[in-house]
């Protein structure tokens, strides 16, 4: 953020504090870091891992039909991001006003106990009603987001969201892993529980070990003074447009194939004793090639530019999911896939470096909260578009549709960086 002169500090507003929220907390960015890759990692653990008994815990509340089963798992597994898509604003709008850290205890705290609550269920609805309370107080990604892209020095900002994006690959990744196996040890609601015990080590951790030095009325002063010197406000429309739809872009890309993506690996031939096996490993493809490129990336792009990195990442990512229609076994997809996830890794820590610099950095908690509520966004989205591009024009249309998508996106990148 452009600083005022010393000049105009001296004559202007004499007990304005030179240093606004970046530079003071720059000395505790590192130790919050590390925190927040482990709350991240943790909570999405915990939300992912009911994807291998989900189906089991929704016969169990009493659901019988195969149809109202699959049904019914699939609106329950969704709520939770539908929930993060519709807060995450309001909590980033609330993160510039009263702090990071408040933002964190809520999300850790509130999903410690709902993912508990989750446990109990008695019906169906409860526990779609859960999953998206869940969805709508919890959030500790998307608080991290906000926390680390606003401490973290601009220099390394890049590296740092790609550090904090592993973390959370890890955890969707982890999460379905540690999902197959607890249930058979402790039982489907004892898994609950298991996970809210680990979300509120999460919540200690970061009530006792983040630190933030935030000052709400030193801040307004100083985005005064900074507004009064430069004489124009920072935020650019057409940065934050497009910021916005990469953001959404990627999520949609990445699980435009997820609803069709077993009855695909079953067309290469798969016996269907393995199957479900195989459909999983691929699935995973994407997260574990973009845990190893997301920090190498956010690196990259502190060196030559978030926009270079975006467009780069994008054109890449759509010209490798043509390919993914003409394979015939089934590892050539889980290898495209996993190419596609180390270029799509690349993505979301340039957007969110770029968006912390595109707005006033009083509003920059807000503006990471609509980056955030695009990504979900995406990803409610790109399951529902994927499904009907297959069934209406066939499987290998998803592919084509969803490259074309990410390349005209990089053309679109491409102009708001000249604007």
């Amino acid at each position: 953020m452009n600083q005022p002169s010393n000049s105009f500090a001296l004559r202007a507003a004499p007990d304005v504090s030179p240093i606004g929220y970046s530079e003071r907390n720059q000395k505790y960015w590192m130790r919050n870091l590390f925190v927040c890759v482990f709350g991240s990692f943790t909570t999405l653990v915990s939300l992912s891992m009911l994807l291998p008994f989900l189906p089991l815990y929704v016969k169990q509340l009493g659901v019988e039909s195969q149809a109202d089963v699959i049904q019914w798992s699939g609106v329950a597994f969704g709520a939770t991001f539908l929930g993060t898509a519709v807060t995450a604003p309001l909590w980033g709008r609330l993160a510039d006003r009263y702090g990071r850290k408040p933002m964190l205890i809520r999300a850790a705290v509130g999903m410690a106990v709902v993912m508990s609550l989750i446990g109990v269920a008695h019906n169906v609805y409860e526990l779609v009603g859960l999953r998206l309370i869940a969805g709508l107080v919890g959030g500790y990604a998307s608080a991290s987001t906000v926390m680390v892209g606003t401490q973290a020095p601009r220099e390394r900002a890049g590296w740092a969201l790609g550090l904090l994006s592993t973390g959370a690959l890890a955890g969707n990744l982890v999460g379905p892993l540690i999902g197959g196996l607890l249930p058979g040890w402790i039982g489907i609601r004892g898994t609950f529980f298991a996970g809210g015990a680990v979300i509120a080590v999460a919540a200690l951790l970061t009530i006792f070990v983040v630190k933030e030095d935030f000052q709400p009325a030193t801040d307004a002063k100083h985005k005064a003074a900074a507004a009064s010197a430069t004489g124009a406000p920072r935020t650019n429309h057409a940065v934050v447009g497009a910021l916005l739809a990469t953001a959404m872009m990627v999520l949609l890309a990445n699980m435009s194939i997820e609803p069709v993506i077993t009855v695909y690996v079953g067309s290469l031939g798969v016996k269907p004793d393995q199957l479900a096996r195989i459909a999983g490993v691929v699935m995973a493809c994407s997260a574990f090639g973009s845990m190893f490129t997301a920090a190498r990336l956010g690196a990259l792009a502190d060196r030559i530019g978030g926009w270079n990195v975006i467009i780069g990442c994008l054109v890449v990512t759509g010209l490798v999911m043509i390919p993914q229609a003409f394979v015939h076994q089934w590892w050539q997809l889980a290898g495209l896939r996993a190419l596609m996830g180390m270029s799509l890794a690349g993505l979301l820590p340039a957007i969110a470096k770029l968006a912390r610099h595109a707005v006033d950095e009083s509003k920059t908690g807000q503006m990471l909260g609509y980056l955030q509520s695009a990504q979900f966004s995406g990803q409610v989205l790109g399951p529902m578009i994927g499904g009907q591009i297959a069934v209406h024009l066939g499987l290998h249309s998803v592919f084509f549709a969803t490259g074309s998508l990410l390349v005209a996106c990089a053309g679109f990148a491409q102009w708001a960086r000249s604007r």
